[in-house]
């Protein structure tokens, strides 16, 4: 929807919703979508983060699909603002760990992914119109030593067919880094210095130039058009980033936040033994939860929470924070906390100085939460959410 003043467009991401298949996608915008945009704004425009699988985008081939999806956007008065192009695969219902990451920006599978997407999205969206596609963060961290050029050289092939696509269609889509923890682009410090480096530098324009036709000067204006981060405020708060500086840091070298994906993570304030036995349940078998601990050797990173409780070298009081993502309404999952404090501080700073123009809940854990945080229907939690979002920044 879009909210006052510039603020942009606030939805949600449906990614929360088991959309495998164009079916599941068909069946999340005539159900629970539509029942959100009834809680939320029953008479206005309501814009949707769209998830559609590989498997989904390839039944989305048949005419007829493709032309029952824009019948059903028109009829509900949906309008495509954003879509996470992060899960390739499966994301519900069975392990996805590490397995999300892929494939990654080494592997053409991801460049062509991607790039059936952004189509998608073209011909879902008015020309004119300005949408952010978000990705992996490169690819899982141990998997990242020496591939930097080739990762790059494909998202610089992603951008130049967006370029292309601008030109043909006049829909402007930019790629969107997310980082995470224990991932390539982990923190704003690593982002910055990959962008600078191999994206955004002489030589990432000369590239451009040379898989589009433009001339550098020319390519080096469309690069941040295509291709910037999305700020997953959970992600941030994880990995212990300070939020004014975070982003200020981003905008001083250039780097846009096409995406602001609006999420929570856990934070266990002093760690005892009391907490790592009430962070057992928190140890589920479909997502990674990475945790970033203050150790006395400086931030510690386990790639999942299993990992952190195994490890004997952790000592009580450290402050522990846990990549699980809770409804952002909340500030407390007792006996722990959240980093709603960190979502409030982005969001006072969006007020006063838009970051994104989308913004995105992306709470998709709601069916791996415990039992006591899923006393209400997934729609009415979200809806929950937006409105949260919607009074922090009025």
């Amino acid at each position: 929807m879009q909210l006052r003043d510039d603020l942009g467009q606030l939805t949600y991401c449906l990614n929360i919703h088991p959309t495998q298949t164009w079916e599941a996608v068909r069946e999340a915008l005539l159900g629970p979508v539509k029942q959100v945009k009834a809680r939320v704004c029953p008479d206005r425009p309501f814009g949707v983060g769209l998830r559609v699988s590989a498997q989904a985008l390839e039944e989305l081939r048949a005419p007829d699909a493709r032309a029952e999806l824009k019948e059903i956007l028109a009829r509900e008065d949906y309008r495509v603002v954003t879509m996470n192009g992060f899960p390739f695969g499966p994301f519900h219902g069975v392990p996805v760990k590490q397995n999300v990451y892929q494939p990654d920006w080494r592997q053409r599978a991801r460049l062509d992914y991607t790039c059936w997407l952004a189509d998608l999205m073209s011909e879902l969206a008015a020309a004119g119109d300005r949408l952010s596609l978000s990705t992996v963060p490169g690819t899982f961290q141990p998997l990242a030593e020496g591939a930097e050029a080739e990762m790059a050289d494909n998202l610089l092939k992603a951008a130049a067919h967006c370029v292309e696509l601008a030109t043909r269609t006049g829909v402007s889509i930019a790629i969107a880094l997310e980082p995470e923890p224990c991932c390539f682009l982990e923190t704003v410090a690593e982002t910055i210095a990959f962008f600078e480096t191999h994206l955004f530098s002489d030589d990432a324009a000369a590239r451009l130039g040379e898989l589009t036709g433009m001339p550098p000067s020319e390519a080096r204006l469309a690069l941040p058009r295509h291709l910037g981060i999305c700020y997953d405020v959970c992600h941030a708060a994880v990995e212990f980033e300070n939020p004014a500086s975070s982003i200020a840091a981003l905008r001083q070298a250039g780097i846009p936040i096409h995406k602001l994906q609006l999420s929570a993570a856990l934070r266990v304030p002093a760690l005892d033994a009391a907490a790592r036995q009430a962070l057992a349940p928190f140890c589920e078998r479909t997502y990674l939860h990475q945790v970033v601990a203050t150790g006395a050797e400086g931030l510690v990173r386990y790639a999942d929470l299993p990992e952190a409780l195994a490890d004997d070298a952790r000592q009580d009081g450290e402050e522990w924070r846990v990549h699980f993502h809770v409804p952002i309404f909340v500030d407390r999952v007792p006996p722990f906390e959240t980093t709603q404090p960190f979502l409030r501080d982005v969001l006072a700073l969006h007020r006063e100085q838009p970051i994104s123009a989308c913004l995105e809940v992306e709470t998709y854990t709601w069916q791996v939460l415990p039992e006591a945080l899923r006393s209400e229907s997934v729609d009415a939690a979200v809806a929950r959410e937006l409105t949260w979002v919607r009074q922090q920044l009025d």
